[in-house]
């Protein structure tokens, strides 16, 4: 185990998370130039909608990565095919079942976001076409877990920048050239998400020799459905409690007022610069420890965990330490508003270590799920979550820095009883 191993799997990661935030850009711009703000509000309010509910269903990725690197490592290249055709399936059953539901799922959920009647409308139509592109989108994450799980990392970086460098020029045109507005992005996210979907069965049908289809006995393999089941279960619950955890600092920071509400959305940005790095680590500690575990390799699985843990220290230092000199001049960059600015650069200091903060518990994320110490990843999520309500609830009288240091309270909880948890899981994994 080397760090060119770790990094010839964290790097494409890497460029492939920091290749997502340009879809919001080119949507909200192609959307912005209609000149119609209920448009752009509506376009806002369905995409983090979508958001939401696609992250939920990420355990089709992550799953994936970790059953295959099981397989990998045990050179059981029946189980690789096999992962795949399962996941698939998966996949397409909830691709599906959203979209049967969307009626009342997409009236309910526009309803939570208390928008106006006009931004509501466009959010319906977007959400109403996009909603097709369900079990695209859930089964692309499957085809990317699936070769990240084979250490075939920049073929996953091709398919993701495929299906973005696809949806960006299809908004352009659609929105802007056809003339097709608000329902030219959406049809955009769909067309693009079928077309990854296509290039990912090419993808497959080619590293499988031309051989994709599974015996159904070996497809329903019961054991081993209901293993991969129970696995996507409890990382769906681990992903619902981390949502449920930024929303309730979302809604919190409302509470505290406009100006407040907007310097916590600013600095959120800060976050997710640090998370694209400590994600790509991550990813490859999927990879590393599931293969090391597949092949019972104890050697192997420690030297993926210390090198995973130490590079995500210098990333997550790295990250901090410029987010802390250039902290209020990328402030200025977003907003121009004084209010907001000032009350940035208030909470600037404790955004800044949120990247140092959550290192472990990304490093230890990727580790778990490719080991499928799920369980236990579940259960340590909601012991954290509980952390966190408590210290907001006893650090209340600060305010938003409060909801921040109860925050990165959060961040350092999950990375800590992590830590302490993995030994007994190895050796019981490894006995």
């Amino acid at each position: 185990m080397t760090t060119g191993r770790v990094f010839a799997i964290a790097a494409p990661a890497m460029l492939a998370n920091l290749t997502t935030p340009f879809l919001g850009i080119v949507a909200t711009a192609a959307v912005g130039r209609l000149g119609e703000p209920h448009l752009l509000g509506g376009v806002a309010v369905a995409s983090i909608i979508f958001d939401c509910v696609f992250w939920l269903f990420g355990f089709l990725r992550m799953g994936t990565v970790a059953f295959t690197a099981q397989a990998v490592g045990a050179h059981d290249a029946v189980e690789i095919r096999a992962t795949l055709a399962r996941a698939v399936l998966i996949a397409a059953v909830i691709g599906l079942a959203n979209i049967a539901v969307h009626v009342p799922l997409g009236s309910g959920l526009l309803a939570l976001m208390g928008g106006s009647d006009a931004v509501t409308g466009a959010a319906q139509t977007y959400f109403t076409i996009r909603i097709w592109s369900a079990p695209f989108v859930l089964a692309n994450y499957v085809m990317l877990g699936w070769l990240i799980g084979q250490a075939r990392t920049p073929t996953a970086l091709a398919l993701q920048v495929l299906i973005n460098v696809t949806n960006m020029a299809l908004t352009a045109w659609l929105v802007l050239g056809a003339d097709f507005g608000i329902a030219g992005a959406a049809i955009a996210a769909v067309m693009a998400e079928a077309t990854g979907f296509a290039a990912g069965a090419i993808v497959a049908w080619r590293n499988l020799g031309g051989r994709i289809g599974v015996p159904a006995a070996l497809l329903f393999d019961r054991e081993k459905l209901f293993h991969m089941l129970a696995v996507n279960r409890d990382i769906m619950i681990r992903t619902a409690a981390l949502i449920a955890a930024f929303l309730f600092f979302t809604a919190q920071g409302a509470r505290a007022g406009d100006d407040v509400l907007a310097a916590n959305a600013v600095l959120n940005n800060f976050i997710l610069i640090g998370s694209f790095f400590l994600d790509g680590l991550a990813t490859a500690a999927e990879q590393l420890c599931g293969r090391s575990v597949g092949a019972r390799d104890k050697t192997g699985f420690l030297q993926a965990v210390r090198l995973v843990t130490a590079w995500g220290f210098v990333f997550g230092l790295a990250v901090t330490l410029i987010l802390t000199l250039a902290g209020a001049p990328l402030i200025d960059l977003i907003t121009t508003s004084p209010e907001v600015r000032s009350a940035a650069r208030d909470f600037m200091w404790l955004a800044a270590l949120a990247p140092v903060c959550g290192v472990m518990a990304y490093s230890y994320d990727g580790i778990y799920i490719g080991a499928t110490w799920t369980a236990a990843m579940r259960n340590l999520m909601i012991a954290s979550f509980a952390i966190y309500l408590a210290v907001w609830w006893l650090l209340q009288p600060l305010g938003n820095n409060g909801l921040w240091a109860a925050l990165l309270t959060f961040l350092i909880a999950r990375g800590l009883l992590q830590a302490v948890r993995c030994p007994a899981l190895m050796r019981a994994t490894f006995r």
